[in-house]
């Protein structure tokens, strides 16, 4: 008897203790991960992943895809104009007590209370996916991310087990505090037993259960072409964010969402130029005041291909994900944030005889806006999106890259990095107001990353295997740009 006793003694310490240490690490809001807070993730993760994929099925919209009558075009946003909003749905009235009845119904069970959330309360870390071709484009922005002195911990996403690579998972990313999850084996799992379902996610449905089933409680998300600028922890506790629990960024087009959509969730239109579409390559959100929206958002993205995403975007450019998180939030009634200062052009100007020679510019980036000096501003009254004399622009904090990516395995060493002649150039040499905003020579940095990743891992990712001479390359290119004492010299202060 005095034997059990013991061990029962023994035993009750030990989960004392264990207590007492997973109670510190929340306690100082740990930025690593701690074996002891994981413990029992999986089991919640799976939690979930059960009743959500009951969810999603069972309220699955009973009629078939939205079809497109013509496209939204290309509107660019302007808040000085008001046009309405438009219908190109030829099937609205076939789709609109299906799919109000379905949603109806997804809704009201998310307003329930919902036990075991897979996260870890009170963490903070970086959300991404990548894979294939794009395993090397995060790794250098994982690099640039480190530059900027943040320290948060990372979690990347892959698909499924083709993309998940050995020596960068297991040993490139660690060294960077970050870390692979493969989706597939969240979404079934119990991979042996064949008569489990497997929850097929890919493309644009990645991110919304990426952030679903990530372990961090406040995250930022980050596209793996998407470059900060910045340490992005100070955008944690800033009132942009604290205040709401969601904080996005703007696209250069404006709200194409069909009104079918705002019937279907049963919340009225807002003004076409009440606030640009979304641009998600970059987010943030609280877990712990909008789960409900992250699950309606993966409702939008598992029915998106079939039907969601052409009644947020009609046709026009970035169709996917990206307005799914602001309409989930939306629907809910809950707070957000968006970010008021327009997406900046950031590229070089045109050459004389280019196509379109008249623009400003030949894009390669998307520089958005700091949201703290944004949300300074708008505070005050001085919305610059209405009327940009009012007030000097925010400072740039991301440049979200997408013709070049930073691959050097990719284009990055292609016609948007060589002038007419054939000569190394620069990616971004304006405009001049952009390079401002940005404020130090950021290129160099992404330049030295992507040549350190070259050199390195040349040969390691799958994607590279039959990739030759990148380091040469690369260093070659460096050299002609950033070591020419000829080069122009460009400005990025006043």
């Amino acid at each position: 008897m005095q034997i059990y006793n013991l061990n029962g003694k023994v035993f009750a310490t030990v989960l004392v203790v264990i207590a007492l240490i997973n109670f510190y690490h929340l306690w100082l809001g740990k930025r690593d991960f701690s074996p002891i807070a994981l413990a029992t993730l999986p089991g919640r993760q799976a939690q979930l992943r059960h009743n959500l994929y009951s969810l999603l099925e069972k309220y699955a919209p009973q009629c078939p895809s939205p079809e497109l009558g013509r496209s939204a075009g290309m509107p660019r946003f302007d808040a000085l104009d008001d046009p309405p909003r438009r219908n190109y749905i030829d099937n609205a009235d076939e789709l609109l007590r299906p799919m109000q009845t379905a949603h109806d119904g997804f809704v009201r069970e998310i307003r329930k209370s919902w036990t075991g959330h897979p996260y870890i309360v009170g963490t903070e870390g970086i959300v991404s996916a990548a894979g294939g071709t794009y395993m090397p484009t995060f790794v250098v922005t994982l690099r640039i991310l480190r530059r900027t002195g943040c320290q948060l911990p990372v979690e990347l996403f892959v698909k499924d087990p083709t993309e998940y690579e050995p020596h960068i998972c297991e040993i490139v990313l660690p060294a960077l505090n970050a870390k692979c999850i493969v989706l597939s084996e969240i979404m079934t799992p119990n991979p042996n037993n064949p008569t489990n379902t497997t929850i097929t996610i890919e493309h644009f449905q990645i991110k919304s259960f990426a952030l679903l089933f990530s372990s961090f409680d406040n995250i930022i998300w980050l596209d793996a072409d998407n470059l900060p600028l910045h340490d992005p922890t100070t955008l944690l506790s800033s009132k942009a964010f604290a205040s709401t629990g969601l904080l996005t960024w703007p696209d250069f087009w404006a709200s194409t969402i069909s009104p079918l959509y705002f019937n279907i969730s049963r919340q009225p239109e807002f003004p076409t130029n009440a606030r640009a579409s979304t641009e998600a390559g970059m987010l943030l959100v609280s877990k712990r005041t909008h789960f409900p929206i992250l699950l309606l958002a993966a409702y939008y993205n598992y029915h998106g291909p079939s039907h969601y995403y052409q009644l947020l975007s009609q046709g026009a450019p970035g169709e996917g994900d990206k307005d799914t998180f602001l309409q989930a939030a939306s629907a809910l009634g809950a707070k957000f944030h968006t970010v008021s200062e327009p997406v900046a052009d950031l590229g070089r100007p045109h050459y004389p005889d280019d196509e379109n020679a008249d623009d400003d510019i030949v894009g390669s980036a998307m520089l958005q806006a700091d949201p703290i000096e944004d949300y300074e501003l708008t505070s005050r009254g001085k919305w610059r999106v209405k009327d940009g004399s009012v007030a000097e622009p925010p400072r740039g904090f991301f440049v979200h890259a997408y013709n070049p990516e930073f691959n050097p395995g990719e284009d990055l060493l292609g016609l948007k990095t060589h002038d007419k002649s054939g000569n190394a150039t620069r990616v971004y040499t304006g405009p001049k107001a952009a390079l401002r905003r940005i404020g130090y020579d950021a290129e160099r940095g992404f330049w030295e990353e992507a040549r350190e990743v070259a050199c390195n891992l040349e040969g390691v990712f799958e994607w590279w295997r039959d990739k030759k001479g990148l380091c040469d390359d690369v260093k070659r290119h460096w050299e002609d740009v950033f070591e020419n004492p000829d080069a122009e010299a460009l400005v990025f202060t006043d």
